[in-house]
């Protein structure tokens, strides 16, 4: 199973939530109404047994408002989800998502760049600058915002955005490499102790495998170090990096997590 695999079944989980939680707000809402609905419009309380009665409206009500918020927030989890476009070196096809990634990046550079030497020459006329534009692909939207000075009075596209975009192409291609990288090199499996260790470089994890559930104290020398407990593989694991490779050393060093 892939990370868009998981990540489908993880928003379908949290949809699941949301609508359970939804339901549940519902069913209490009608039970605060139904209890509501005995009581004649403007009749005042009538001892302790009716100031008990309504309080417990008033707190069936406030359970249908906490079961709304959480189906609000079940909701907004499975969005973010859904909406999430960031590319991991886990996934299985980091490298051809990033080189997608790169050559939009790239073409949307080289477009605005030729854009603002078309919109900034002084040799062309208005008209003859707008048809080149529309040749580079931009809407005509697009290139009558061009025309309009920004915020730092220049038209065409702000130096900034150009500066931005090629810093994310910068680090989309270093990101590349280390996809590439790490595609090609081997997992290694070794033990330290009783601790069996996997390098796992297709899902850039280390994972640590031990045999049963480690103490509360080893559990929190994890937790500090970056290592979290993954049910779907069984082990606690970090991502590969120079704190988790330390931290593997040291256990290396001392023979075991020291507490």
């Amino acid at each position: 199973m892939d990370r868009d695999e998981r990540q489908r079944i993880r928003a379908e989980r949290y949809r699941t939530l949301s609508l359970k939680a939804a339901q549940r707000a519902e069913n209490a809402y009608q039970r605060s109404k139904s209890m509501s609905d005995v009581i004649p419009m403007g009749q005042p309380v009538h001892g302790l047994a009716d100031r008990k009665y309504r309080e417990k409206i008033w707190n069936t009500m406030g359970q249908s408002v906490k079961h709304s918020e959480k189906a609000g927030y079940w909701a907004d989890k499975a969005s973010s989800v859904e909406n999430n476009t960031s590319i991991y070196l886990d996934d299985d096809n980091a490298v051809e998502k990033l080189e997608n990634k790169l050559r939009e990046l790239e073409r949307v550079q080289e477009t605005m760049k030729a854009a603002n030497k078309i919109i900034r020459s002084k040799k062309t006329s208005e008209l003859e600058k707008h048809d080149k534009l529309v040749e580079l692909g931009l809407t005509e939207s697009q290139v009558r915002k061009l025309f309009v000075p920004n915020c730092f009075g220049e038209i065409g596209f702000a130096t900034c955005t150009i500066t931005n975009n090629g810093a994310n192409i910068r680090r989309v291609k270093q990101q590349l490499e280390k996809a590439r990288t790490m595609k090609s090199m081997e997992n290694k499996e070794y033990s330290i102790g009783d601790i069996d260790v996997v390098e796992n470089y297709s899902e850039n994890r280390i994972q640590l495998f031990f045999n049963g559930k480690p103490d509360e104290a080893v559990r929190d020398v994890l937790k500090k170090n970056g290592f979290r407990w993954s049910g779907y593989n069984g082990c606690w694991q970090a991502y590969i990096n120079y704190s988790s490779r330390l931290f593997i050393q040291k256990i290396k060093e001392n023979e075991g997590i020291q507490v």
